[in-house]
């Protein structure tokens, strides 16, 4: 089975993506992997954050890994808080100020349209290869549900009653961005 490092310090994404992978990819950690240090993400895009930070762990431990950066687009807001959805409430943040941010920013207002897109980023001998999974849906009033991690109280994905919060992982799983763009990465390591 082929073994990939997992460039994040995510505990959540970390089993959410374990769980995708299972008999498919032996996932290691980070910390499993002895790579310590702060993982840079300065792009601009959600693209060029996985990029960088697959490179990090390309270039410390010269072992094929992939990582992945997600951002929720609001239409409201322009498509913010985008590519600085895990840091929009400031630099050390917790999930309760990004989602209080977002309510303050949408309060009064009635197009509550959203998108989670996920880009991943392999990096096989070298090599970027990407994958990208989007599920759109909108944003609630108010928190609901205790599952899930980041903005999952308030995102309700079309076609659903329920919050991500709310969901099973395992359904989850099936329909999310993350879920989406690990379905594509798996395809391409199983046709070879």
């Amino acid at each position: 089975m082929k073994e990939l490092i997992f460039a994040t310090n995510n505990k959540h994404k970390l089993e959410e993506v374990r769980n995708l992978l299972l008999g498919k990819a032996h996932i290691v950690s980070l910390a499993e992997a002895g790579l310590e240090g702060e993982i840079p993400e300065t792009a601009d895009t959600l693209q060029g954050n996985a990029l960088q930070k697959a490179q990090w762990v390309w270039e410390r431990s010269g072992k094929d890994c992939f990582a992945d950066d997600t951002g929720l687009e609001v239409d409201a807001l322009g498509g913010a808080p985008g590519v600085y959805s895990a840091r929009y409430a400031g630099e050390h943040c917790s999930f309760d100020d990004n989602i209080d941010k977002l309510l303050a920013a949408l309060e009064g207002n009635t197009n509550r349209k959203a998108a989670f897109r996920t880009v991943i980023c392999l990096i096989e001998e070298g090599k970027p290869k990407y994958f990208e999974g989007k599920v759109e849906g909108c944003i609630l009033t108010e928190r609901y549900g205790k599952g899930g991690f980041g903005y999952d109280p308030v995102f309700m994905p079309n076609r659903f009653a329920v919050s991500f919060a709310e969901m099973p992982l395992d359904v989850k799983n099936q329909i999310s961005h993350r879920g989406l763009a690990v379905k594509k990465l798996v395809e391409y390591l199983t046709q070879r």
